[in-house]
């Protein structure tokens, strides 16, 4: 199983241009953890949570050192991360990395929100490595984290700026539009 896992992450990370760092074996027993909020695949099960399954792993494991540094905060992801080794979080960014999220869009692609789709894709499936997938997340969560990247509690050289000039109703449609696109994460056999 290991050798299976390790040699089809090494291809399909290798078509994405990034090399894998951590163990997607040892990711998932650490991943238990995560199970709660997050689904052991990465589909969230909590509304509050995102979907975090098919996530390139360089953004997961960026997004866990910060919550572990303290440059992002979260009353739980922080002080779940702060108990994390560098190796440990590597391994769980390999673990969520590993399965594949697709999208179904369920209206018309021109009615994507423009201000997202050069990053997040009208589909919701991030086409740049620094950004996460925003397919299926609740609107709830969308709304809250662009209102965070707008009121500077939560920032980001692109997002803080591209929230600062939304408005509450800009928020409104960009997070009902991708709440309304149909998630899939697959974990490979």
């Amino acid at each position: 199983m290991t050798a299976i896992l390790g040699g089809l992450l090494l291809a399909g990370t290798a078509l994405a241009g990034e090399f894998p760092v951590g163990d997607p074996v040892a990711g998932k027993a650490i991943a238990g953890q995560c199970r709660t909020c997050h689904g052991l695949d990465g589909y969230a099960r909590i509304p509050i949570a995102p979907h975090i399954g098919g996530e390139p792993a360089s953004y997961l494991r960026n997004q866990l050192t910060a919550f572990r540094d303290g440059t992002r905060t979260h009353e739980m992801m922080t002080i779940v991360a702060k108990m994390l080794t560098d190796e440990q979080i590597d391994d769980v960014a390999a673990w969520f990395a590993y399965p594949i999220a697709t999208a179904t869009l369920t209206a018309d692609p021109s009615g994507a929100p423009q201000a997202c789709i050069a990053c997040h894709g009208a589909d919701g499936i991030a086409v740049i490595e620094d950004a996460p997938n925003l397919t299926g997340e609740t609107n709830i969560y969308i709304d809250t984290q662009l209102k965070a990247f707008r009121l500077g509690k939560r920032t980001h050289e692109v997002m803080s700026a591209i929230a600062a000039e939304m408005s509450d109703a800009e928020i409104r449609a960009a997070a009902d539009w991708y709440a309304g696109v149909k998630l899939d994460i697959t974990v490979p056999n």
